[in-house]
């Protein structure tokens, strides 16, 4: 089963156009921020999460509005069970670096990379449009990919 959750209408509704195309009948969207939706999810509900080109915010006084900070990884280690993961993507370099500071310092998550930084892109991962766009603009791309530790490795209860 999979939950989408998303606050850009447009993208729902294409969403909700390719799973009625595909027949999928395992998807359930919610229009929200997900920062207020995972607190409403029971712990270790998850085996998985994926977080795909969120918004960069790429001016400095506005980092604070990016969703990759260290109480998300707090928020979505309550939700996904030891042995899952934490997927994202992004086009902006500089947000990847901060992605990859945020989750090697966050407890309960150790980093899939045997360099200890970027994967190569999983064939299981789409190609979304805001990658497309990155790409013809001449942005690199990185996949990082955390998995979420059993709390007896990460100190928690």
């Amino acid at each position: 089963d999979y939950l989408g959750i998303e606050v850009h209408e447009p993208g729902i509704g294409h969403l909700l156009l390719a799973v009625e195309a595909n027949g999928a009948r395992n998807v359930r969207c919610i229009r929200d921020d997900a920062v207020d939706v995972l607190p409403m999810i029971g712990t270790g509900q998850l085996s998985g999460v994926h977080l795909f080109f969120p918004d960069p915010w790429p001016k400095k006084r506005h980092h604070k509005r990016r969703i990759v900070q260290p109480s998300f990884f707090e928020a979505i280690a309550r939700v996904v069970r030891p042995g899952g993961y934490l997927h994202m993507a992004t086009d902006w370099v500089p947000y990847a670096e901060h992605m990859l500071e945020t989750g090697q310092s966050a407890a309960g998550w150790e980093n899939a990379s045997p360099t200890g930084d970027y994967v190569p892109r999983p064939d299981s991962r789409p190609e979304t449009k805001f990658e497309r766009r990155g790409q013809r603009l001449g942005h690199d791309v990185r996949d990082l990919v955390f998995h979420r530790i059993a709390a007896e490795r990460d100190g928690s209860d």
